[in-house]
């Protein structure tokens, strides 16, 4: 017979979905010293504390995979819209933007600003920016890609043109300096202005130090909408040229002309994958948020302000009241707004659910952690999946929701020992009822906690707990395994 062992914390009677897709199973966990360190049946253990989860599940805690929380991780660092929904871990760094590495007197161009850099918090290696990270832990843990329109930000006096020689060089030291540092890997944004005018060749090159690493690159594509398969082919080429892994941020087909294109550009993920390693995220929503842009194009369907640096007070507005206010036409409003962030309603919901239901599809909410009306995704994104789409719409089922924001995000990012209940693992846990959990965050009230979440732990530490914060800092900097090393 076993003897009697005590843990720091234990969870009772709780029904566990471990992250790895496997059935439901009822088991107490025991944590000690930031691991599980026990799954069964532990009656007669004791522990410093209880929790009674009977009725409720039991989850690796969720991993956030495409997050712009750079700066939020040190402004922010209670991480309260995170952690409320069960989060546990960010992946920073996305759509080519990282908050590292910046000099103070840069004049940051879109989409940039949405990062909200002040001048006297800006890193000038990527070291610096994780070495900062380790000594003000915020609530939690943080996996960081270095950006590509950050280095040419960095590095390059025009950004209309393609990079010379000598500017590759330079950024390829950068990424260098950020791989060693700790770096996940590379991303990039070319469909933003900064490095819309990178060709595949520049960002090849600049990644070339990637290899040696095994490091990742992630991407917002060139094109989200018509040329979309031009846009995944120009993906894939990079990976394959690199020899690394691709993933694809926040997949869509955006536009009305694009509606249903997702039953073309899946199969062609699918079948690329049986030749690379590919993956790819999204968020549950219709609408996306990026910054305030005025092409004819972002401004088809309705357009929601979240916020403006020139008109705070337009935040929460739609774009077309403002230029009939205005009377001007919505590409000069938009003009007027900038810089600052909007909502732009142009996907169809169809394609939100089969990106969502396809199997090797991880979670990101893509949330923006600026101004006063965010997108509601901020706060909402995984209750959600767990509420709205996998219990409610049928989706999928509940082991698979939680896979899809666990097991498969870590293995997809290299983060061993992490989201998934194991013995030895990291003890990354959340409590929640499969029965209740829901989204409460709405596009007219964003800033909503989700229901359900009883609580959250991070590396063994309680960090939410009926519906409040504990004040625990206990989130750690995270580096990449790769799966050929783990």
């Amino acid at each position: 017979m076993t003897q009697p062992q005590h843990y720091e914390l234990l969870i009772r009677d709780g029904t566990v979905i471990d992250g790895t897709r496997a059935p439901r199973f009822t088991a107490d966990v025991g944590v000690r010293a930031g691991q599980v360190a026990a799954i069964g049946d532990l009656s007669g253990h004791s522990a410093d504390e209880i929790i009674d989860a009977r009725g409720r599940i039991v989850a690796p805690g969720f991993i956030d995979a495409h997050t712009h929380d750079d700066e939020a991780l040190l402004s922010q660092a209670d991480m309260t819209f995170k952690l409320s929904q069960g989060v546990t871990t960010v992946i920073v760094g996305n759509c080519g933007i990282s908050a590292a590495p910046l000099r103070p007197a840069l004049d940051l161009p879109m989409p940039l600003t949405l990062l909200g850099l002040p001048p006297d918090r800006r890193f000038p290696s990527f070291a610096a920016y994780l070495k900062a990270l380790r000594a003000a832990p915020s609530s939690v843990n943080v996996g960081a890609l270095v950006g590509h329109s950050t280095l040419r930000v960095m590095t390059m006096a025009a950004l209309d043109r393609a990079a010379n020689g000598d500017e590759i060089r330079a950024m390829q030291a950068w990424v260098q300096e950020a791989m060693e540092a700790g770096a996940l890997g590379l991303s990039a944004g070319t469909f933003y202005p900064p490095a819309s005018h990178a060709s595949t060749e520049e960002i090849i090159e600049v990644g070339r130090p990637l290899s040696a690493h095994k490091g990742l690159y992630v991407t917002h594509m060139r094109d989200e909408s018509d040329k979309v398969l031009e846009a995944l082919e120009e993906t894939f080429r990079i990976g394959r040229e690199l020899a690394i892994p691709v993933v694809i941020s926040h997949h869509k087909a955006m536009g009305k002309p694009n509606f249903g294109k997702s039953a073309i550009t899946l199969p062609f993920i699918r079948e690329t994958m049986q030749h690379q390693c590919v993956a790819l995220d999204c968020y549950p929503y219709d609408a996306g948020s990026t910054m305030i842009r005025s092409d004819r194009g972002m401004l088809e369907g309705r357009v929601l302000i979240a916020s403006s640096t020139p008109h705070p007070e337009c935040a929460g507005r739609e774009l077309d009241a403002i230029a009939a206010e205005w009377q001007v036409s919505k590409e000069q409003a938009a003009q007027r707004l900038q810089p600052g962030s909007a909502i732009y309603f142009l996907m169809d919901e169809n394609d939100v659910r089969r990106i969502l239901a396809f199997d090797e599809t991880m979670i990101g909410s893509d949330g923006i952690p600026v101004g006063d009306s965010p997108h509601p995704r901020l706060w909402g994104t995984f209750p959600r999946v767990l509420g709205h789409y996998s219990r409610d719409v049928g989706l999928f089922p509940l082991e698979t929701a939680v896979w899809k924001m666990t097991g498969l995000t870590a293995r997809n990012f290299g983060l061993q020992g992490r989201s998934t209940l194991k013995v030895g693992h990291h003890a990354d846990v959340v409590v929640f009822d499969a029965a209740t959990v829901r989204d409460t965050a709405t596009y007219a009230a964003p800033a909503q906690a989700a229901a359900g979440i009883d609580c959250v732990i991070v590396n063994g530490v309680m960090a939410w707990r009926h519906g409040r914060h504990s004040g625990a800092r206990s989130g750690q900097v995270l580096t990449r395994t790769p799966a050929s090393a783990a």
